[in-house]
């Protein structure tokens, strides 16, 4: 039987059991599809590919504890890569930056068309001034939210404030950067 036609299932099994043939087919059959999830979540092809293949070797120790019942092969395989690229952003994450100095940075875009990079660094002036705009304890919770990824249980604990503290800073700042990026109507009022 030709592995090409053979069932996820099978292929797994064959996985599992240290087949060649199958080992081989499983890979080819699932490798673009296990190669984009990562790229989507990393970000960076060449981590992508260290993912990618992690996500196959664990596939392979872990296949004698696959069930049907619980997900479809493919799911299974690609819920493994999705877990392993999230791990690994979170281990490989730049070292942090102060909040204040993220707002700081010059939010510039250099691959913009000259009339797309004009409105983008007038959007990222708005954005700059609007953030400086902010109380200083609501400015550093909405950017470690926004840019570091932090949860407001993060935020809490980075900050040494209790976690409603931490969930209100978040949506106050929100609220108030909403508003002042608003657009801006023919006669000069707030949408």
């Amino acid at each position: 039987m030709s592995m090409r036609g053979a069932a996820d299932d099978a292929l797994l099994a064959g996985l599992a059991a240290g087949d060649r043939e199958c080992t081989t087919a499983f890979v080819r059959r699932f490798q673009s599809r296990v190669f984009g999830m990562a790229l989507s979540v990393v970000g960076d092809p060449a981590l992508a590919e260290d993912v990618a293949q992690e996500a196959f070797v664990r596939a392979w120790r872990h296949a004698a504890n696959y069930d049907a019942r619980r997900a479809a092969v493919p799911t299974w395989l690609l819920a493994i890569t999705r877990n392993l690229a999230i791990d690994t952003v979170r281990v490989r994450r730049a070292e942090p930056m102060e909040p204040d100095a993220i707002v700081a940075l010059q939010l510039e875009t250099t691959d913009a068309a000259p009339p797309d990079a004009a409105a983008s660094n007038e959007d990222a002036d708005r954005l700059r001034r609007a953030l400086a705009e902010l109380p200083v304890d609501q400015r550093r919770a909405v950017v470690l939210a926004s840019i570091r990824g932090l949860t407001a249980q993060e935020i809490s604990d980075a900050e040494a404030i209790p976690l409603g503290t931490a969930k209100t800073r978040i949506r106050a700042a929100m609220i108030k950067l909403r508003s002042s990026l608003a657009p801006i109507d023919k006669d000069g009022e707030r949408d």
